[in-house]
């Protein structure tokens, strides 16, 4: 039996994150951090969102139970200051007292249990309800600073999904006088972060001021504004004109040539992210299609010049990997078969399986358009001809539930969590329709590494689960990421190791 203790964690320190952006004079002459975001921006709520840029927004505006440490990956504290198992399924958080809501009001135990048994409720439909049902029985107020969660079972994760994904809410918010408002904080955010909320308007701009009443340490910058803007084009001629501070995802080739001028500073970091093409190798789109036959599923990552687009399209740290995680996570093994690229073994394999004459494959994707193009000509090359569907994240999802995606290319940043349970679980457990390999042993195979608090068992749990998922080919890995950022050269925008971008940690120069 593991021996249980007490944790005290010291004072809390800072969340948040964050992009923005808006027209002239960016810079600290009004004290106004401005940055760019390519994707919109239409739900202020984390709780029901999932994409990186909500993120960016949740750990501005928002606050968890406990945070993690980048550098060290150790629990720290935040709306919690400690916790204390009482046994194996028994946890007990104590808070701190002068957390405070955006709208003046005190955080208690009851806004916390409610939380947290809100997004369990199936009536809830919140995007982080599988992280929660995974392990939560129910939360329940025990005293005047305390919550006491009942889990379900064994479940070694349950202070990291604390740090990473729930954001407290006031007791009541989405099921007031009994009525379900799953919107109530698309765009009117009440939250606990360092910043609030000045002005929102979907798809177009965020407005936020620093939180007088922060329980944690004070952001360095006043104002954040957040725009949407689409064209990476227009974001590069705003840098240039001093019209906006910050922008991500810069492509390469830009991100260097700008950098290379005194208008803006390229910036280059370490990223947990990574990208991969899902396969329907279940048949869900077509019980008999080509994605079902293993072969198939072999020529395609066969055919994938991974390294050159790690090198060309992403540049920095990236590199290419071949098995389902990244290989900087615990449990990530790396022994697993390896497809090295070879465009006359794809086309080999293709026609061992029946496709000499290729086959036609809608391919979704929804972000990083050169990659897709590229992943796209790759598999062309091999003798498959590609539907390249670019589409909005929204419209892949909705697709992606009703099983209407063949393949698709994803990424996943684990929410900076260096364990391979962060994009394991979410892409192979039963109920995701990220899984698209209708193979519930490998579910309940990686599922049940949450389920002991022995690492050398959950190490080997993965390694098991990842070499079928990479003997099987069920995924296409492609590569990890390197965060590439253009900033003002006025900004000093420090880089963690784990890829996310901090904006509450950035300051004047």
């Amino acid at each position: 039996m593991q021996q249980f203790r007490w944790r005290h964690l010291g004072a809390a320190s800072a969340l948040a994150l964050a992009t923005a952006i808006t027209p002239a004079f960016a810079g600290p002459s009004d004290d106004t951090l401005r940055a760019a975001m390519s994707e919109e921006i239409l739900n202020l709520d984390y709780n029901y969102t999932t994409k990186r840029e909500y993120i960016i927004l949740a750990q501005l505006t928002d606050a968890t139970l406990f945070d993690i440490d980048p550098e060290t990956q150790e629990v720290n504290p935040s709306i919690a200051t400690g916790y204390e198992f009482l046994d194996e399924t028994t946890l007990d958080v104590t808070l701190r007292d002068d957390v405070k809501f955006h709208d003046g009001s005190t955080l208690t135990p009851a806004d916390v249990a409610y939380t947290y048994n809100w997004i369990k409720d199936e009536r809830s439909e919140s995007n982080a309800a599988g992280v929660v049902r995974r392990w939560l029985d129910n939360a329940e107020v025990t005293g005047p600073n305390t919550v006491r969660f009942h889990l379900n079972s064994v479940y070694p994760l349950v202070i990291r999904d604390m740090a990473a994904r729930i954001m407290i809410r006031k007791d009541g918010t989405y099921d007031a006088g009994g009525e379900v408002d799953r919107d109530a904080m698309a765009q009117n955010l009440n939250a606990t972060g360092p910043y609030k909320v000045v002005s929102f308007e979907p798809g177009t701009e965020l407005v936020l001021e620093r939180n007088a009443d922060y329980f944690g340490e004070a952001p360095a910058i006043e104002h954040i504004v957040v725009r949407n803007i689409p064209d990476v084009g227009t974001q590069q001629a705003e840098m240039m004109s001093g019209g906006i501070d910050w922008m991500f995802n810069v492509p390469l080739d830009l991100a260097e040539s700008l950098g290379a001028t005194p208008m803006a500073t390229h910036l280059a970091g370490p990223d947990l992210r990574v990208a991969f093409i899902v396969l329907d190798s279940h048949g869900y789109t077509d019980p008999e299609g080509p994605l079902t036959n293993v072969k198939v599923r072999q020529a395609i990552n066969h055919a994938l010049n991974k390294p050159e687009m790690a090198q060309y399209l992403i540049g920095g740290s990236a590199e290419a990997i071949h098995t389902a995680c990244h290989p900087a996570q615990f449990g990530c093994d790396t022994s697993v078969t390896n497809y090295e690229y070879d465009p006359e073994k794809a086309k080999a394999l293709l026609a061992e399986a029946g496709y000499a004459d290729g086959f036609t494959l809608p391919l979704w994707a929804y972000r990083e358009k050169p990659v897709a193009e590229a992943v796209a000509a790759d598999l062309t090359a091999a003798g498959i001809d590609v539907d390249l569907r670019y589409v909005k994240l929204e419209s892949l999802n909705q697709a992606r539930a009703s099983r209407d995606i063949p393949a698709y290319i994803g990424t996943w940043g684990s929410g900076g969590t260096a364990d391979t349970a962060a994009i394991a679980r979410i892409h192979f457990d039963m109920s995701s329709d990220r899984n698209m390999t209708g193979d519930e042993a490998l579910a309940e195979e990686i599922l049940s590494a949450e389920q002991t608090n022995d690492q050398a068992e959950r190490k080997a749990i993965y390694a098991s689960a990842l070499g079928k998922i990479a003997d099987e080919a069920l995924w296409a890995p492609l590569f990890t990421y390197s965060a590439n950022y253009l900033v003002s050269p006025e900004l000093d925008f420090p880089l963690d190791p784990d890829g996310l971008p901090r904006l509450q940690n950035s300051s004047w120069k």
